[in-house]
């Protein structure tokens, strides 16, 4: 799939170890790559068997520049799902050139084919480019919310 002049295209269970690759970035970039599990083996589970989220790429020739992970979340209000975008990531050399802006629409495309009610995601408050980007499109942020986090130990002594 094309937009302007950059090719979209989904990820394939051959492109597990890339994924990891895409993750492993984006979490250098937001100083977190020691949180990290994520390996290839489950990359293939949860993404190719078990269908829990999906990757599309921006290419430029033959080459993978930046990544979109995403999966659908539902409204109770909206009553229909939601897009909820994990994850995008462009490789900082490729950073400029419209891939973000191309993956990000895509998403907005696959949202509106698939009668999303919304569109949703988190975004760090230090990452002023990324604030600027989403303002750009559109985006406003949910200021009244705050986002939880059970992981780790507390959810398994919770589980117990």
């Amino acid at each position: 799939m094309e937009k302007g002049n950059v090719f979209i295209r989904k990820a394939v269970r051959e492109d597990a170890e890339l994924v990891l690759d895409f993750i492993k970035g984006i979490a250098r970039y937001e100083k977190m790559e020691d949180e990290v599990e994520a390996t290839v083996e489950m990359i293939e589970e949860q993404l190719f068997d078990k269908r829990r989220a999906e990757v599309i790429f921006a290419m430029e020739n033959d080459r993978e520049v930046g990544f979109a992970l995403f999966f659908h979340n539902f409204s109770t209000f909206v009553g229909r799902s939601g897009l909820y975008l994990e994850d995008l990531f462009v490789l900082p050399e490729y950073r400029g050139r419209g891939y973000g802006k191309a993956l990000f629409l895509e998403l907005v495309r696959i949202a509106r084919e698939r009668n999303c009610g919304r569109m949703e995601w988190v975004c760090l408050d230090w990452n002023k480019p990324s604030i600027d980007f989403y303002r750009s499109m559109g985006a406003v942020p949910l200021d009244e919310w705050t986002t939880y986090r059970l992981a780790g130990d507390a959810l398994a002594r919770l589980a117990e």
